[in-house]
């Protein structure tokens, strides 16, 4: 009769131990181990929607992984957010997030929808663009103060907006509450017929994101009386900030950020977060968001997470007070 010697024996009892633990044990593949969808809440072509296929590829490129980008607009941005807060919080279901369904379009709805600041993780801050705040060359108006002045002269002040609920309608609803101002919003259906009765004189005064109005200051069509930011846009460098004008209160930035559904595991936004700010870090990407009207802003998770709750802070109150619905 044949006998397994010792040290076979073990070498045996080990092996069958060792299948047996990898039966039994998850095998836990690192993340990303398939694509990664990143929404974004606003239509193809704009924006946001260039800032997230820039980002998705060059995530894709440092991660190993494809990153796809998902148009899912609708409701102020609601519809896009109720998404990601919904998705399972794998890491496989991003958001380009900005001040619309963060900040505006969950409190403009009858029944908000999603808890903007706790319903999400927020991951990193790409970068931040101001609004402008401008005015028709034949309305007179070269400064904030000669708004306020005209404003108050007339007992009213018409401006435009690219809609409802747009980041220039509550910045309006802003500089009315904070000034005291009798301000009369004028909704147009986006912000190229906006800008087509501001430069004819229909509308005296218009308020929206900088990025695509810098050729009409240079060619005189449109007068730009202020930035909303804290400092000038290095896409209008001799537009002042509206600090400089003293009204610190007014400062307004729409962001543009990576977020996701709540509780997020650590490791994951962590590196998600390094990614990013490693990415910002880029020449090319910095040149890039600069054409765009955006500053890159790098810092981390929790300064980002700050950030969005701060704003949400400033401007859920104001949406709400002004009565505005979508």
């Amino acid at each position: 009769m044949h006998r397994t010697s010792a040290p076979s024996r073990r070498r045996f009892l080990q092996a069958v131990s060792a299948g047996a633990a990898s039966v039994a044990l998850p095998a836990f593949a690192a993340w990303p181990d398939k694509p990664v969808r990143i929404v974004v809440t606003f239509p193809a072509g704009g924006a946001s929607d260039i800032v997230a296929r820039t980002l998705a590829d060059q995530l894709g490129a440092k991660l190993g992984q494809a990153f796809v980008v998902d148009n899912r607009p609708g409701a102020g941005g609601s519809v896009g957010g109720l998404l990601v807060t919904q998705a399972p919080a794998d890491g496989y279901t991003l958001m380009l997030s900005n001040s619309t369904p963060i900040s505006i379009g969950p409190f403009a709805l009858e029944k908000q929808p999603y808890d903007p600041v706790e319903g999400f993780t927020h991951i990193a801050l790409i970068g931040t663009a101001p609004c402008v705040v401008m005015a028709n060359p034949k309305a007179g108006l070269k400064t904030i103060a000669d708004l306020e002045a005209l404003a108050r002269k007339n007992g009213r002040l018409d401006f435009g907006s690219g809609g409802p609920a747009s980041i220039g309608h509550i910045y309006g609803e802003l500089m009315k509450k904070e000034l005291a101002l009798n301000m009369v919003h004028v909704p147009y259906r986006g912000g190229a017929p906006m800008t087509t009765d501001l430069i004819s004189g229909v509308v005296p005064v218009g308020i929206d994101v900088i990025t695509a109005f810098v050729p009409y200051f240079k060619s005189g069509q449109i007068v730009p009386l202020a930035v909303t930011s804290a400092n000038r846009s290095p896409l209008a460098p001799d537009v002042p900030s509206v600090v400089e004008t003293g009204h610190r209160k007014l400062v307004l930035d729409n962001f543009f950020g990576l977020s996701g559904p709540a509780k997020m595991p650590a490791d994951v936004v962590a590196r998600l977060n390094t990614a990013v700010n490693e990415i910002l870090a880029s020449a090319d990407i910095k040149r890039k968001m600069v054409e765009l009207g955006i500053t890159t802003s790098p810092v981390s998770q929790p300064a980002f997470a700050g950030f969005v709750r701060e704003q949400v802070g400033q401007l859920a109150p104001t949406v709400k007070a002004a009565g505005v619905k979508l």
